[in-house]
């Protein structure tokens, strides 16, 4: 800390130390703006929003046509949700000064952050012929726009920001975010490069150009504009980072693993840093070093899901089910609404034999995730496992009507159909599988050992083969 700043520190404890023990004498001495805006400041860092609005109060008190003090207020208002209050206050202060940009553009801001992104928009435009800050602004009608699901007009405002400042990072980001829903990527291909010809040096064009063809599945290209962008700055996180992703993508998990472990080294370790590079050991298969950046992911943030998972997956791949299950669970804990936790959860469940476990967690998951086949065919051959048929042949016969192009399920009914002794309803499943993917017909085999059922299964395939070919 700087001499300067230690002694705006110390300012600060003194001019805070004053005023609270003038509050408890109930007698407030003279202050000028800016301290009673230092005040309200300190409050509002601190999260003590009640003893803020008091200074504010008081601060009006002195000083009531103090529009910087009634910004403060209304900031306050906002931080306490008193909505109606702080607008009603911008208001008055607008009656006062109609074209007043501060004024304005706070009303814009707590207009959408309370969710009427309409009317915030108006008061960011009120604002335009007025400001000098008209990157931030074009930048927050973007946002509005964005959460009106009007992604046109918001690629129209990250547009005007932009050409602003090039460098604005989170315009950038949001702007391919819009092109990418509306399906203009590819054409926005030669906006980006516009940039770069202006300014060859821009990390962030660069960086956003990668961003583009990362979501084009254009991964090599990604990887030669994210090393253009670290070129230029070699402590660009960020770009290291989406590198990292890109080599993830390409399957070169060794690169991935470098440009993660730049990535921490630039700006500090965090909880998904941690999990993708644990990612990356899991694809090379070195699960040991996996599961420890898994711990570290969550030891840095105990409600990050992905890594509760990624360690208990990583423990099913070493076939140590009970640790597996603890993982699973916990990251079921925290997400109870992602069906492959509850899959995976359901498959350790039934290699420890806690068959009622692994069919609760079956259902979990196929409610979830209905188009899984993969979640109904284990779920139902538990139940065949058992000897019950019926059961089995409903998880998959409700399966079939959410998912009726899937031969395999055709084929699983004939199997459950043909251990039922229901021979006649069998066929006709057999028939619908055999259509939509003849090769399919090999897992209903798997069903039945017996070289006899084999033979005469093969008879009736064969025939329909003879007959569409």
């Amino acid at each position: 800390m700087s001499s300067e700043e230690y002694r705006k520190k110390d300012n600060l404890k003194h001019l805070i130390k004053s005023f609270e023990s003038q509050l408890k004498s109930e007698g407030i001495s003279f202050y000028s703006i800016e301290e009673f805006e230092q005040i309200i400041d300190y409050y509002i860092e601190e999260g003590n929003n009640k003893k803020a609005l008091h200074a504010c109060n008081l601060g009006i008190e002195q000083y009531p046509f103090s529009t910087e003090l009634k910004l403060e207020k209304a900031q306050v208002l906002s931080n306490l949700n008193q909505i109606d209050e702080s607008l009603d206050l911008l208001d008055n202060a607008l009656l006062m000064q109609p074209n007043d940009p501060d004024i304005l553009t706070m009303k814009g801001n707590i207009q959408s952050a309370s969710g009427k992104y309409e009317d915030a928009v108006e008061s960011y435009l009120q604002a335009i012929p007025f400001s000098d800050e008209l990157e931030e602004i074009y930048y927050s009608i973007g946002l509005c726009y964005q959460n009106l699901l009007k992604y046109d007009d918001a690629i129209v405002y990250y547009k005007k920001t932009i050409q602003l400042n090039i460098n604005h990072e989170n315009a950038l980001y949001e702007l391919a975010f819009c092109l990418d829903v509306t399906e203009q990527l590819e054409k926005s291909i030669s906006y980006y490069k516009k940039f770069i010809d202006q300014d060859p040096y821009s990390q962030y064009a660069w960086y956003n150009l990668g961003i583009v063809y990362n979501k084009l599945e254009q991964y090599e290209k990604a990887v030669e504009s994210y090393e253009y962008a670290i070129a230029i700055d070699d402590s660009f996180a960020s770009a290291y980072f989406n590198l990292g992703n890109s080599f993830m993508n390409l399957k070169q998990y060794s690169k991935a693993i470098d440009c993660f472990r730049e990535t921490i080294d630039s700006e500090g370790p965090s909880a998904e840093v941690y999990c993708c590079l644990a990612a990356a050991y899991e694809k090379l298969q070195h699960y040991d070093l996996a599961i420890k950046y898994y711990q570290r992911s969550y030891k840095l943030d105990n409600f990050y899901d992905d890594a509760w998972f990624g360690a208990g997956y990583c423990f099913c791949k070493q076939e140590k089910w009970h640790q597996a299950i603890h993982f699973l669970s916990k990251a079921i804990k925290i997400n109870s609404e992602n069906p492959v936790y509850w899959k995976t959860l359901a498959d350790a469940e039934f290699q420890t034999g806690n068959i009622v476990s692994s069919l609760d967690a079956y259902e979990e998951a196929n409610e979830l995730d209905p188009e899984d086949i993969d979640i109904a065919l284990k779920w139902s051959y538990l139940y065949y496992d058992q000897g019950d048929y019926e059961e089995a042949l409903s998880i998959v016969l409700t399966s079939i009507e959410e998912n009726p192009e899937e031969s395999l399920l055709y084929y699983r009914a004939t199997a459950y159909l043909i251990a039922a002794g229901k021979y006649k309803e069998a066929f006709a499943y057999l028939e619908n599988g055999l259509i939509l993917n003849f090769e399919n017909h090999i897992s209903l085999l798997e069903f039945f050992p017996k070289l006899e059922t084999q033979k005469a299964l093969f008879k009736i395939i064969d025939q329909y083969r003879k007959e569409n070919h």
